[in-house]
Protein backbone atom coordinates (compact mmCIF):
# COMPACT_ATOMS: atom_id res chain seq x y z
CA UNK A 1 0.00 0.00 0.00
CA UNK A 2 3.03 2.23 -0.30
CA UNK A 3 1.46 4.11 -3.23
CA UNK A 4 -1.76 4.82 -1.36
CA UNK A 5 -2.32 7.98 0.68
CA UNK A 6 -2.32 6.60 4.20
CA UNK A 7 -2.19 9.73 6.35
CA UNK A 8 -5.55 10.99 7.50
CA UNK A 9 -4.70 14.56 6.52
CA UNK A 10 -3.91 13.50 2.96
CA UNK A 11 -7.06 11.40 2.65
CA UNK A 12 -9.23 14.19 4.03
CA UNK A 13 -7.65 16.73 1.70
CA UNK A 14 -8.32 14.55 -1.35
CA UNK A 15 -11.98 14.16 -0.44
CA UNK A 16 -12.43 17.77 0.69
CA UNK A 17 -11.05 18.97 -2.65
CA UNK A 18 -14.04 17.51 -4.47
CA UNK A 19 -16.57 20.27 -3.74
CA UNK A 20 -14.01 23.01 -4.44
CA UNK A 21 -13.23 21.73 -7.91
CA UNK A 22 -16.87 21.13 -8.76
CA UNK A 23 -17.97 24.51 -7.42
CA UNK A 24 -15.39 26.14 -9.67
CA UNK A 25 -16.70 24.31 -12.70
CA UNK A 26 -20.29 25.18 -11.77
CA UNK A 27 -19.38 28.87 -11.63
CA UNK A 28 -17.68 28.59 -15.00
CA UNK A 29 -20.74 26.83 -16.41
CA UNK A 30 -23.04 29.57 -15.15
CA UNK A 31 -20.87 32.11 -16.93
CA UNK A 32 -21.06 30.14 -20.16
CA UNK A 33 -24.84 29.95 -19.95
CA UNK A 34 -24.98 33.71 -19.57
CA UNK A 35 -22.70 33.88 -22.60
CA UNK A 36 -25.31 32.14 -24.70
CA UNK A 37 -24.28 28.47 -24.75
CA UNK A 38 -27.23 26.02 -24.52
CA UNK A 39 -27.97 24.93 -20.94
CA UNK A 40 -28.11 21.24 -21.94
CA UNK A 41 -24.65 21.43 -23.51
CA UNK A 42 -23.14 23.12 -20.46
CA UNK A 43 -24.87 20.69 -18.07
CA UNK A 44 -23.56 17.66 -19.95
CA UNK A 45 -20.06 19.11 -19.91
CA UNK A 46 -20.25 19.74 -16.16
CA UNK A 47 -21.56 16.23 -15.54
CA UNK A 48 -18.64 14.72 -17.36
CA UNK A 49 -16.10 16.93 -15.57
CA UNK A 50 -17.69 16.13 -12.21
CA UNK A 51 -17.61 12.39 -12.91
CA UNK A 52 -13.99 12.67 -13.98
CA UNK A 53 -12.88 14.27 -10.72
CA UNK A 54 -15.11 12.14 -8.51
CA UNK A 55 -14.00 8.79 -9.91
CA UNK A 56 -10.35 9.87 -10.03
CA UNK A 57 -10.35 10.68 -6.31
CA UNK A 58 -12.32 7.58 -5.33
CA UNK A 59 -9.95 5.41 -7.33
CA UNK A 60 -6.94 6.76 -5.44
CA UNK A 61 -8.36 6.00 -2.00
CA UNK A 62 -9.30 2.87 -0.10
CA UNK A 63 -11.59 2.59 2.88
CA UNK A 64 -14.91 4.40 2.73
CA UNK A 65 -14.06 6.22 -0.49
CA UNK A 66 -13.57 3.01 -2.42
CA UNK A 67 -16.52 1.37 -0.67
CA UNK A 68 -18.67 4.26 -1.79
CA UNK A 69 -17.26 3.93 -5.29
CA UNK A 70 -18.35 0.29 -5.34
CA UNK A 71 -21.84 1.22 -4.17
CA UNK A 72 -22.00 4.01 -6.72
CA UNK A 73 -20.89 1.75 -9.56
CA UNK A 74 -24.01 -0.41 -9.47
CA UNK A 75 -26.04 2.68 -10.42
CA UNK A 76 -23.87 3.28 -13.45
CA UNK A 77 -26.67 2.09 -15.74
CA UNK A 78 -28.74 5.11 -14.66
CA UNK A 79 -26.08 7.63 -15.70
CA UNK A 80 -26.44 9.48 -19.00
CA UNK A 81 -24.42 7.59 -21.61
CA UNK A 82 -22.16 10.57 -22.29
CA UNK A 83 -21.17 10.49 -18.61
CA UNK A 84 -21.18 6.74 -18.05
CA UNK A 85 -19.26 5.77 -21.17
CA UNK A 86 -15.83 7.21 -20.33
CA UNK A 87 -15.90 5.85 -16.78
CA UNK A 88 -17.42 2.38 -17.17
CA UNK A 89 -13.99 0.77 -17.11
CA UNK A 90 -12.93 2.87 -14.12
CA UNK A 91 -16.04 1.87 -12.19
CA UNK A 92 -15.46 -1.82 -12.89
CA UNK A 93 -11.88 -1.43 -11.73
CA UNK A 94 -13.13 0.08 -8.47
CA UNK A 95 -15.20 -3.06 -7.93
CA UNK A 96 -12.42 -5.60 -8.36
CA UNK A 97 -8.98 -4.01 -8.25
CA UNK A 98 -6.82 -1.86 -6.02
CA UNK A 99 -3.10 -1.42 -5.34
CA UNK A 100 -2.01 -4.38 -3.18
CA UNK A 101 -0.69 -4.49 0.35
CA UNK A 102 3.02 -5.49 0.32
CA UNK A 103 3.75 -9.17 0.97
CA UNK A 104 5.73 -8.40 4.12
CA UNK A 105 2.71 -6.73 5.68
CA UNK A 106 0.48 -9.63 4.66
CA UNK A 107 2.88 -12.08 6.29
CA UNK A 108 3.01 -9.98 9.45
CA UNK A 109 -0.77 -9.81 9.62
CA UNK A 110 -1.09 -13.58 9.16
CA UNK A 111 1.55 -14.25 11.80
CA UNK A 112 -0.28 -12.00 14.24
CA UNK A 113 -3.68 -13.57 13.60
CA UNK A 114 -2.89 -17.21 12.78
CA UNK A 115 0.30 -17.64 14.79
CA UNK A 116 4.02 -17.56 14.02
CA UNK A 117 3.81 -20.95 12.25
CA UNK A 118 0.97 -19.86 9.99
CA UNK A 119 2.72 -21.24 6.89
CA UNK A 120 2.37 -24.80 8.21
CA UNK A 121 -1.40 -24.50 7.77
CA UNK A 122 -0.92 -24.11 4.01
CA UNK A 123 0.67 -26.31 1.37
CA UNK A 124 1.24 -23.14 -0.64
CA UNK A 125 0.41 -19.44 -0.39
CA UNK A 126 0.58 -16.88 -3.22
CA UNK A 127 1.99 -13.55 -2.10
CA UNK A 128 0.49 -11.70 -5.03
CA UNK A 129 -3.16 -10.93 -4.24
CA UNK A 130 -5.81 -12.36 -6.53
CA UNK A 131 -8.29 -9.60 -5.70
CA UNK A 132 -8.50 -6.45 -3.63
CA UNK A 133 -11.48 -4.60 -2.24
CA UNK A 134 -12.32 -1.74 0.10
CA UNK A 135 -11.14 -3.19 3.42
CA UNK A 136 -9.05 -6.23 2.52
CA UNK A 137 -7.44 -8.33 -0.15
CA UNK A 138 -7.69 -11.98 -1.17
CA UNK A 139 -4.83 -14.42 -1.77
CA UNK A 140 -4.92 -17.81 -3.47
CA UNK A 141 -3.58 -20.65 -1.35
CA UNK A 142 -3.79 -24.39 -0.83
CA UNK A 143 -4.93 -25.49 2.62
CA UNK A 144 -3.06 -28.24 4.45
CA UNK A 145 -5.69 -30.80 3.40
CA UNK A 146 -5.26 -29.99 -0.30
CA UNK A 147 -8.27 -27.73 -0.77
CA UNK A 148 -7.84 -24.59 -2.86
CA UNK A 149 -8.75 -21.65 -0.66
CA UNK A 150 -9.20 -17.88 -0.69
CA UNK A 151 -7.44 -16.10 2.18
CA UNK A 152 -9.06 -12.74 2.92
CA UNK A 153 -6.82 -10.44 4.96
CA UNK A 154 -8.13 -7.15 6.34
CA UNK A 155 -5.91 -4.12 5.82
CA UNK A 156 -4.35 -2.92 9.11
CA UNK A 157 -6.18 0.26 10.12
CA UNK A 158 -8.93 -0.32 7.54
CA UNK A 159 -11.68 0.19 10.09
CA UNK A 160 -10.50 3.62 11.15
CA UNK A 161 -9.95 4.70 7.54
CA UNK A 162 -13.37 3.43 6.52
CA UNK A 163 -15.16 5.37 9.25
CA UNK A 164 -13.15 8.53 8.57
CA UNK A 165 -13.80 8.39 4.81
CA UNK A 166 -17.53 7.83 5.25
CA UNK A 167 -17.64 10.78 7.62
CA UNK A 168 -16.01 12.96 4.98
CA UNK A 169 -18.16 11.63 2.16
CA UNK A 170 -21.34 12.38 4.08
CA UNK A 171 -20.35 16.06 3.91
CA UNK A 172 -20.06 16.04 0.12
CA UNK A 173 -22.96 13.70 -0.66
CA UNK A 174 -24.80 16.44 -2.53
CA UNK A 175 -22.20 16.22 -5.29
CA UNK A 176 -23.59 12.90 -6.51
CA UNK A 177 -27.05 14.27 -7.17
CA UNK A 178 -26.31 15.62 -10.67
CA UNK A 179 -24.69 12.31 -11.65
CA UNK A 180 -27.46 9.98 -10.55
CA UNK A 181 -30.93 11.49 -10.98
CA UNK A 182 -33.34 10.55 -8.23
CA UNK A 183 -30.86 8.90 -5.85
CA UNK A 184 -30.73 10.28 -2.32
CA UNK A 185 -27.12 9.61 -1.43
CA UNK A 186 -27.23 10.71 2.21
CA UNK A 187 -29.17 7.64 3.43
CA UNK A 188 -26.87 5.40 1.40
CA UNK A 189 -23.79 6.77 3.17
CA UNK A 190 -25.52 6.69 6.56
CA UNK A 191 -26.52 3.08 6.01
CA UNK A 192 -23.00 2.14 4.89
CA UNK A 193 -21.53 3.74 7.99
CA UNK A 194 -24.04 2.01 10.27
CA UNK A 195 -22.98 -1.34 8.81
CA UNK A 196 -19.24 -0.77 9.02
CA UNK A 197 -18.86 -2.47 12.40
CA UNK A 198 -20.50 -5.62 11.04
CA UNK A 199 -18.47 -5.63 7.83
CA UNK A 200 -15.24 -5.30 9.78
CA UNK A 201 -16.19 -8.33 11.87
CA UNK A 202 -15.02 -11.37 9.91
CA UNK A 203 -16.63 -13.73 12.43
CA UNK A 204 -20.08 -12.37 11.53
CA UNK A 205 -19.20 -12.64 7.85
CA UNK A 206 -18.09 -16.24 8.31
CA UNK A 207 -21.38 -17.10 9.99
CA UNK A 208 -23.44 -15.51 7.20
CA UNK A 209 -21.39 -17.17 4.46
CA UNK A 210 -21.55 -20.60 6.09
CA UNK A 211 -25.33 -20.30 6.45
CA UNK A 212 -25.60 -19.71 2.71
CA UNK A 213 -23.06 -22.42 1.87
CA UNK A 214 -25.04 -25.01 3.82
CA UNK A 215 -28.40 -23.94 2.40
CA UNK A 216 -27.19 -23.96 -1.21
CA UNK A 217 -25.01 -27.10 -0.99
CA UNK A 218 -25.63 -29.19 -4.14
CA UNK A 219 -28.11 -26.57 -5.39
CA UNK A 220 -28.77 -26.65 -9.16
CA UNK A 221 -28.67 -22.85 -9.43
CA UNK A 222 -26.26 -21.44 -6.83
CA UNK A 223 -22.90 -22.11 -5.23
CA UNK A 224 -21.44 -20.44 -2.16
CA UNK A 225 -17.88 -21.27 -1.01
CA UNK A 226 -17.76 -22.93 2.40
CA UNK A 227 -15.84 -21.40 5.31
CA UNK A 228 -12.57 -23.22 6.07
CA UNK A 229 -11.21 -21.14 8.98
CA UNK A 230 -11.60 -17.73 10.57
CA UNK A 231 -9.42 -15.83 13.01
CA UNK A 232 -9.87 -12.18 13.93
CA UNK A 233 -9.27 -10.22 10.69
CA UNK A 234 -8.55 -13.23 8.50
CA UNK A 235 -11.21 -15.29 6.71
CA UNK A 236 -10.35 -18.45 4.80
CA UNK A 237 -12.94 -19.92 2.44
CA UNK A 238 -13.02 -22.45 -0.39
CA UNK A 239 -11.76 -21.01 -3.67
CA UNK A 240 -14.27 -20.28 -6.44
CA UNK A 241 -13.42 -19.95 -10.12
CA UNK A 242 -15.89 -18.73 -12.73
CA UNK A 243 -16.53 -15.73 -14.96
CA UNK A 244 -17.10 -12.45 -13.06
CA UNK A 245 -20.35 -10.72 -13.95
CA UNK A 246 -18.31 -7.66 -14.91
CA UNK A 247 -16.83 -9.78 -17.72
CA UNK A 248 -20.27 -11.11 -18.71
CA UNK A 249 -21.43 -7.47 -18.90
CA UNK A 250 -18.63 -6.49 -21.27
CA UNK A 251 -18.11 -9.69 -23.29
CA UNK A 252 -20.98 -12.11 -22.67
CA UNK A 253 -23.38 -13.40 -25.30
CA UNK A 254 -27.05 -12.55 -24.91
CA UNK A 255 -27.75 -16.10 -23.74
CA UNK A 256 -25.07 -15.78 -21.06
CA UNK A 257 -26.44 -12.39 -20.00
CA UNK A 258 -29.96 -13.80 -19.78
CA UNK A 259 -28.88 -16.78 -17.66
CA UNK A 260 -26.88 -14.55 -15.33
CA UNK A 261 -29.83 -12.18 -15.04
CA UNK A 262 -32.28 -14.99 -14.33
CA UNK A 263 -30.10 -16.33 -11.53
CA UNK A 264 -29.40 -12.88 -10.10
CA UNK A 265 -33.13 -12.15 -9.91
CA UNK A 266 -33.75 -15.57 -8.34
CA UNK A 267 -31.08 -15.04 -5.71
CA UNK A 268 -32.53 -11.62 -4.80
CA UNK A 269 -35.85 -13.21 -3.81
CA UNK A 270 -34.93 -16.81 -2.94
CA UNK A 271 -31.92 -15.96 -0.75
CA UNK A 272 -33.82 -14.26 2.10
CA UNK A 273 -36.62 -16.85 1.94
CA UNK A 274 -34.21 -19.77 2.26
CA UNK A 275 -31.58 -18.35 4.62
CA UNK A 276 -33.26 -15.52 6.54
CA UNK A 277 -30.46 -13.26 5.29
CA UNK A 278 -30.29 -10.72 2.47
CA UNK A 279 -26.92 -10.48 0.68
CA UNK A 280 -26.54 -6.71 0.78
CA UNK A 281 -23.58 -6.01 -1.53
CA UNK A 282 -24.83 -6.93 -5.01
CA UNK A 283 -22.17 -5.44 -7.28
CA UNK A 284 -20.85 -7.46 -10.26
CA UNK A 285 -17.54 -8.28 -8.54
CA UNK A 286 -19.36 -10.46 -6.00
CA UNK A 287 -20.88 -12.86 -8.53
CA UNK A 288 -19.48 -15.51 -10.86
CA UNK A 289 -21.17 -17.28 -13.75
CA UNK A 290 -20.16 -20.92 -13.32
CA UNK A 291 -19.99 -22.45 -16.79
CA UNK A 292 -19.66 -26.13 -17.64
CA UNK A 293 -20.03 -28.37 -20.68
CA UNK A 294 -23.80 -28.56 -20.27
CA UNK A 295 -26.41 -26.21 -21.74
CA UNK A 296 -26.41 -22.58 -20.61
CA UNK A 297 -29.77 -23.15 -18.92
CA UNK A 298 -27.97 -25.34 -16.38
CA UNK A 299 -25.10 -22.97 -15.59
CA UNK A 300 -25.02 -21.73 -11.99
CA UNK A 301 -24.31 -18.49 -10.16
CA UNK A 302 -21.48 -18.28 -7.65
CA UNK A 303 -21.95 -15.78 -4.81
CA UNK A 304 -19.13 -14.18 -2.80
CA UNK A 305 -18.63 -11.67 0.03
CA UNK A 306 -21.15 -11.84 2.85
CA UNK A 307 -19.66 -9.00 4.88
CA UNK A 308 -22.86 -6.99 4.65
CA UNK A 309 -26.19 -8.78 5.18
CA UNK A 310 -29.65 -7.78 6.32
CA UNK A 311 -31.18 -10.16 8.84
CA UNK A 312 -34.72 -11.08 7.72
CA UNK A 313 -35.82 -14.18 9.70
CA UNK A 314 -39.15 -14.34 7.87
CA UNK A 315 -37.73 -13.51 4.43
CA UNK A 316 -38.57 -10.28 2.64
CA UNK A 317 -41.39 -8.34 4.37
CA UNK A 318 -44.90 -9.36 3.31
CA UNK A 319 -46.07 -5.77 2.73
CA UNK A 320 -43.70 -5.53 -0.27
CA UNK A 321 -45.49 -8.36 -2.06
CA UNK A 322 -48.91 -7.18 -0.91
CA UNK A 323 -48.40 -3.63 -2.19
CA UNK A 324 -47.00 -4.82 -5.53
CA UNK A 325 -49.92 -7.21 -6.03
CA UNK A 326 -52.43 -4.45 -5.23
CA UNK A 327 -50.63 -1.98 -7.53
CA UNK A 328 -50.77 -4.38 -10.48
CA UNK A 329 -54.46 -4.97 -9.72
CA UNK A 330 -55.11 -1.21 -9.83
CA UNK A 331 -56.02 -0.92 -6.14
CA UNK A 332 -54.71 2.62 -5.65
CA UNK A 333 -56.39 3.14 -2.28
CA UNK A 334 -55.05 -0.14 -0.90
CA UNK A 335 -51.53 0.69 -2.04
CA UNK A 336 -51.58 4.11 -0.36
CA UNK A 337 -52.94 2.61 2.86
CA UNK A 338 -50.16 0.00 2.85
CA UNK A 339 -47.50 2.66 2.26
CA UNK A 340 -48.86 4.64 5.20
CA UNK A 341 -48.88 1.60 7.48
CA UNK A 342 -45.26 0.83 6.64
CA UNK A 343 -44.06 4.42 7.11
CA UNK A 344 -43.43 5.33 3.46
CA UNK A 345 -45.97 8.14 3.79
CA UNK A 346 -45.94 10.20 6.96
CA UNK A 347 -49.26 10.92 8.70
CA UNK A 348 -49.05 14.63 7.92
CA UNK A 349 -48.73 14.08 4.15
CA UNK A 350 -51.85 14.02 1.97
CA UNK A 351 -51.49 12.22 -1.37
CA UNK A 352 -53.85 11.32 -4.21
CA UNK A 353 -54.04 7.49 -4.45
CA UNK A 354 -54.22 7.54 -8.26
CA UNK A 355 -51.14 9.78 -8.43
CA UNK A 356 -49.27 7.31 -6.22
CA UNK A 357 -50.27 4.46 -8.53
CA UNK A 358 -49.18 6.43 -11.61
CA UNK A 359 -45.83 7.01 -9.88
CA UNK A 360 -45.31 3.31 -9.12
CA UNK A 361 -46.57 1.49 -12.22
CA UNK A 362 -43.67 2.35 -14.58
CA UNK A 363 -41.14 1.32 -11.91
CA UNK A 364 -42.77 -2.05 -11.23
CA UNK A 365 -43.18 -2.94 -14.91
CA UNK A 366 -40.78 -5.92 -14.55
CA UNK A 367 -43.30 -7.51 -12.14
CA UNK A 368 -46.13 -7.28 -14.67
CA UNK A 369 -44.81 -9.27 -17.63
CA UNK A 370 -43.57 -12.82 -18.00
CA UNK A 371 -40.09 -11.77 -19.15
CA UNK A 372 -38.69 -8.25 -18.90
CA UNK A 373 -35.79 -6.86 -20.92
CA UNK A 374 -33.68 -4.81 -18.51
CA UNK A 375 -31.79 -2.08 -20.35
CA UNK A 376 -29.72 0.96 -19.49
CA UNK A 377 -32.14 3.16 -21.41
CA UNK A 378 -35.11 1.89 -19.36
CA UNK A 379 -33.33 2.58 -16.10
CA UNK A 380 -32.21 6.02 -17.24
CA UNK A 381 -35.76 6.82 -18.28
CA UNK A 382 -37.08 5.84 -14.84
CA UNK A 383 -34.40 7.84 -13.06
CA UNK A 384 -35.00 10.88 -15.28
CA UNK A 385 -38.78 10.70 -14.81
CA UNK A 386 -38.43 10.82 -11.04
CA UNK A 387 -35.73 13.50 -11.14
CA UNK A 388 -37.36 15.91 -13.63
CA UNK A 389 -38.84 18.89 -11.69
CA UNK A 390 -41.45 19.24 -14.45
CA UNK A 391 -42.70 15.67 -13.85
CA UNK A 392 -45.58 14.87 -11.44
CA UNK A 393 -43.42 11.95 -10.28
CA UNK A 394 -40.76 14.38 -9.10
CA UNK A 395 -43.09 16.27 -6.79
CA UNK A 396 -44.70 13.10 -5.47
CA UNK A 397 -41.37 11.40 -4.89
CA UNK A 398 -40.22 14.27 -2.68
CA UNK A 399 -43.13 13.54 -0.34
CA UNK A 400 -42.33 9.86 0.15
CA UNK A 401 -40.30 8.62 3.10
CA UNK A 402 -37.93 5.64 3.30
CA UNK A 403 -38.24 3.85 6.66
CA UNK A 404 -34.89 2.72 8.11
CA UNK A 405 -36.01 -0.93 8.18
CA UNK A 406 -36.39 -0.84 4.39
CA UNK A 407 -33.15 0.98 3.63
CA UNK A 408 -31.01 -2.08 2.85
CA UNK A 409 -33.84 -3.83 1.02
CA UNK A 410 -34.32 -0.74 -1.14
CA UNK A 411 -30.62 -0.46 -1.85
CA UNK A 412 -30.23 -4.15 -2.72
CA UNK A 413 -33.28 -4.22 -4.99
CA UNK A 414 -32.24 -1.07 -6.83
CA UNK A 415 -28.64 -2.28 -7.06
CA UNK A 416 -29.70 -5.67 -8.44
CA UNK A 417 -31.90 -4.00 -11.04
CA UNK A 418 -28.92 -1.80 -11.92
CA UNK A 419 -26.77 -4.88 -12.56
CA UNK A 420 -29.57 -6.47 -14.60
CA UNK A 421 -29.66 -3.33 -16.74
CA UNK A 422 -25.89 -3.43 -17.15
CA UNK A 423 -26.28 -7.03 -18.31
CA UNK A 424 -29.10 -6.09 -20.68
CA UNK A 425 -30.74 -9.29 -19.49
CA UNK A 426 -34.11 -10.75 -20.40
CA UNK A 427 -35.16 -12.01 -16.97
CA UNK A 428 -38.34 -13.67 -15.61
CA UNK A 429 -38.59 -11.25 -12.70
CA UNK A 430 -42.31 -11.89 -12.18
CA UNK A 431 -41.89 -15.67 -11.93
CA UNK A 432 -39.24 -15.32 -9.25
CA UNK A 433 -41.49 -12.98 -7.28
CA UNK A 434 -44.40 -15.40 -7.55
CA UNK A 435 -42.19 -18.21 -6.24
CA UNK A 436 -40.38 -16.39 -3.43
CA UNK A 437 -41.87 -13.00 -2.49
CA UNK A 438 -44.35 -13.29 0.41
CA UNK A 439 -47.75 -11.77 -0.38
CA UNK A 440 -47.21 -11.36 -4.12
CA UNK A 441 -48.65 -14.70 -5.28
CA UNK A 442 -51.87 -14.34 -3.28
CA UNK A 443 -54.61 -13.41 -5.72
CA UNK A 444 -51.88 -12.42 -8.18
CA UNK A 445 -53.14 -10.84 -11.36
CA UNK A 446 -52.46 -12.82 -14.55
CA UNK A 447 -49.44 -11.75 -16.62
Amino acid sequence: MSDLPRKAVTRTARLAALPLGIAGRATLGFGRRIGGRPAEEVTAELQQATADQLFKVLGELKGGAMKFGQALSVFEAALPEEVAGPYRAALTKLQEAAPPMPAAKVHAALAERLGANWRKQFRSFEDRPAAAASIGQVHRAVWHDGRKVAVKVQYPGAGEALLADLGQLSRVAWLIGPLIPGLDVKPLISELRARVAEELDYQLEAQAQQRHAEEFADDPDFEVPGVVAQADQVLITEWMDGTPLSEVITKGTQAERDRAGQLLARFLFAGPSRTGLLHADPHPGNFRLLKDDGPIEQWRLGVLDFGTVDRLPGGLPGPIGDSLRMALAGDATGVLEMLREEGFVKPSIELDPDAVLDYLLPIIEPAEVETFHFTRSWMRAQAARIADPRSPAYNLGKQLNLPPSYLLIHRVTLSTIGVLCQLGANAPFRAEMLDWLPGFAEEATPA
